[in-house]
């Protein structure tokens, strides 16, 4: 074979192939559009509903840390009638760091929000946005938590132990409160063995597996099958429980008493008896709605 057969008979391969390359190229967007895609989403952070006021692009924007919560309220409010008679959809967000909760909360973008007083004073939430409490829950104990023995509040004893806290800079029972502590014992946080959890329910994990000596936190009912009663040390009484907050930038009063109404009932349902016990801040009873004197007291 001469060597311009050789050099014809390797253009045509090449060329063959080069034409098989762009036939299934061809087919292949052909056959799946741009459209037809779809990538599972990673991380859900919020979801959906529609009222049956179909051309309202209204739209009430729920925002709380717990998913089950979010998922839940969003589809009961989708169904009330004072809702449907305002927005056409509901969208809950859910979510448990400072960063979301500065977002929802420090720019008002959250109509409906549950949060922390201290989150509200921060940004001056209650002036510049002109939320109002709608319900709230009690005080509570913030305490520091061991699984061997009960802890003690002085320097000697946190030094040569391994402590879990939460990386929730605005958490009181899991932040604020025990690097408070600390400092009063005039400990330097860099001497300390520190693990951050991203929640209570790691923390608590973190303890019973033996990863950590100590975890601050608050006491819950459930706790008592994994740690014991006897081995937990106040850090703080009387703090202020979370409140769920209403933006209220005209007197919306009908949709007030309709959250209020709302956050009552699935409050009544949780397993946790802390949460069944919320209080309501507004009086809905008759035509004149009316704060209650303990939201003139301690709004």
């Amino acid at each position: 074979m001469g060597f311009g057969k050789v050099m014809l008979h390797k253009l045509s391969f090449v060329t063959l192939l080069f034409l098989v390359m762009v036939a299934a190229w061809s087919v292949g967007k052909v056959s799946v559009k741009s459209d037809e895609i779809n990538f599972p989403e990673l991380i859900k952070t919020s979801t959906q509903c529609y009222t049956t006021a179909s051309e309202n692009k209204n739209q009430l924007i729920v925002f709380t840390p717990s998913q089950s919560v979010a998922e839940k309220l969003t589809e009961s409010l989708c169904l009330d009638t004072v809702v449907t008679k305002q927005y056409g959809s509901v969208k809950g967000y859910w979510g448990d760091s400072t960063t979301e909760s500065f977002d929802f909360v420090g720019k008002g973008i959250a109509d409906l929000v549950l949060a922390k007083n201290n989150i509200m004073d921060a940004f001056n939430a209650e002036l510049t946005y002109n939320y109002q409490s709608v319900v709230g829950f009690s005080d509570y104990t913030a305490f520091f938590i061991s699984s061997k023995e009960k802890p003690r509040l002085t320097k000697q004893y946190f030094l040569d132990k391994r402590i879990g806290l939460l990386d929730y800079p605005t958490s009181r029972s899991g932040h604020i409160l025990p690097k408070k502590m600390f400092k009063d014992l005039n400990i330097n946080l860099a001497n300390l063995d520190i693990t951050y959890a991203s929640s209570h329910s790691e923390l608590r994990d973190l303890l019973a597996n033996g990863q950590v000596d100590i975890i601050a936190s608050f006491w819950k009912e459930s706790d008592a099958a994994r740690f014991s009663k006897n081995y937990i040390t106040p850090l703080s009484n009387k703090i202020s429980g979370s409140r769920w907050y209403l933006k209220m930038q005209q007197n919306n009063t009908d949709l007030l008493c309709a959250v209020q109404r709302h956050i009552l009932d699935m409050s009544k349902e949780q397993t946790l008896s802390y949460y069944k016990e919320a209080q309501s801040y507004w009086d809905c009873s008759s035509e004149q709605v009316t704060a209650k004197d303990e939201i003139v007291k301690n709004g």
